[in-house]
């Protein structure tokens, strides 16, 4: 990688960084430009390493977020074909609320609807009790962790749901924009989270009907 690398620890970091943008440049080829996905990756890598606890995993997590960047990008500026509608739930650290609800409507959705979470100041990690109330639904939670709120994810979203953010999402014409007064799990115990996980679900599949005929 060859620019933006100010404040990247290392070399190790940079190899692993430039082995995500040869195949992210694979994956976008005739999308988007090597430069455009290195900019991209390098960003990403950033945001992440800002707000990451453990940082373990980090170029995993970065080459994950950056592949989903790179598709809402494509979405904005026309240049894929996405007919299914695009839901964000924002909440601040997305660790609770907007994880839970983003879940909650993969799980019922059946992929007929693009499904995102973001924090406006993201940071921690979900805590067993989340995974443990969505467990007992069956819904498995792996792979999920904190992102940071960016331009395109809105930018792409057709329904923007915020969750106890405040002001903190930019909000662009021609979108909808719901606040949901919800509870913040953080720090309850099951019991207390199960009826935040069933009052999220109620308003997910509600969403869902008006979003999907």
């Amino acid at each position: 990688m060859t620019h933006a690398t100010e404040g990247l620890p290392g070399r190790e970091v940079l190899d692993q960084l430039d082995r995500i943008a040869d195949e992210l440049a694979d994956r976008f080829h005739g999308t988007f430009g090597r430069e455009t996905v290195e900019l991209f990756v390098t960003e990403t890598y950033r945001l992440l390493d800002r707000s990451a606890t453990v940082k373990t995993y980090l170029s995993t997590l970065t080459a994950r977020f950056a592949r989903q960047r790179l598709v809402d990008l494509a979405k904005v500026d026309g240049l894929t074909l996405v007919t299914a509608p695009q839901v964000l739930f924002v909440c601040v650290h997305n660790v609770g609320r907007s994880q839970l609800a983003a879940a909650l409507l993969n799980h019922h959705a059946f992929g007929h609807v693009m499904v995102r979470s973001a924090g406006s100041q993201p940071e921690g990690e979900i805590p067993p009790v989340i995974t443990e109330a969505l467990g007992e639904l069956d819904i498995q939670l792996a792979g999920a962790f904190p992102k940071p709120l960016t331009d395109e994810v809105v930018r792409a979203a057709d329904v923007v749901v915020t969750m106890g953010c405040g002001d903190a999402c930019p909000v662009y014409p021609g979108k909808r924009y719901l606040d949901w007064d919800v509870p913040d799990p953080m720090g309850q115990p099951l019991s207390v989270v199960r009826g935040i996980r069933d009052d999220i679900g109620r308003r997910v599949r509600h969403l869902l009907d008006e979003l999907v005929d």
